[in-house]
């Protein structure tokens, strides 16, 4: 099994890629497979809706000039696929967004193509507007059938500065039970 990571933040290594490496720590200890990829610094622009997914039906955008298509082939590949974001104005960020748009229409495109696979939200945020993230994450989910899992709190974290998020030991805590509850539905479903 795997589980691939995307991380959204514009600050490679930062706190989203912090939290997001609390829950892969823990499916590795499941002997899951990880793998987290960075979108920082990698060129992705939003959606042109331009229809071809529909029309192509071949399991990728039709823009074929940055690097969403290496992360549609990557979540295709994997059983379980995890969307971290920092807090940008009470959203997603504008990489993460760009992800979750064309990555969603060519999935909802091609029947869904990532049905069934588990997903599961991680948020950095320094005080407000983290539900509004984490919703807009999950929605990109539940409209694709994907299956996700809970923790015992919002899937998110607070902090500022790079590593301030170790400070949040309840976001911490947060990220390792979802890791958990991540190992365990993965093996349930596709185990």
């Amino acid at each position: 099994m795997k589980v691939v990571a995307f991380n959204g933040s514009a600050r490679k290594n930062g706190n989203t890629a912090i939290l997001v490496n609390h829950v892969l720590r823990e499916l590795e200890q499941e002997g899951i497979e990880t793998e987290l990829m960075q979108l920082a610094g990698k060129k992705i622009r939003g959606c042109i809706a331009c229809m071809k997914c529909w029309e192509n039906k071949d399991q990728r955008c039709s823009v074929t000039n940055d690097v969403l298509n290496e992360c549609i082939e990557k979540m295709i590949a994997a059983d379980g696929i995890i969307l971290g974001s920092p807090t940008y104005f009470a959203n997603v960020s504008t990489e993460m967004k760009a992800l979750i748009d064309r990555a969603g229409m060519t999935s909802i495109a091609n029947d869904r193509m990532f049905k069934r696979k588990v997903g599961a939200a991680v948020v950095a945020v320094r005080r407000g507007g983290a539900i509004h993230v984490f919703n807009s994450i999950n929605h990109f989910f539940f409209i694709g059938q994907m299956i996700v899992p809970g923790s015992i709190y919002w899937n998110m974290g607070f902090g500022l500065d790079k590593g301030e998020v170790e400070k949040d030991d309840e976001g911490v805590s947060t990220m390792q039970e979802l890791g958990k509850n991540m190992a365990w539905l993965l093996k349930k479903t596709h185990g």
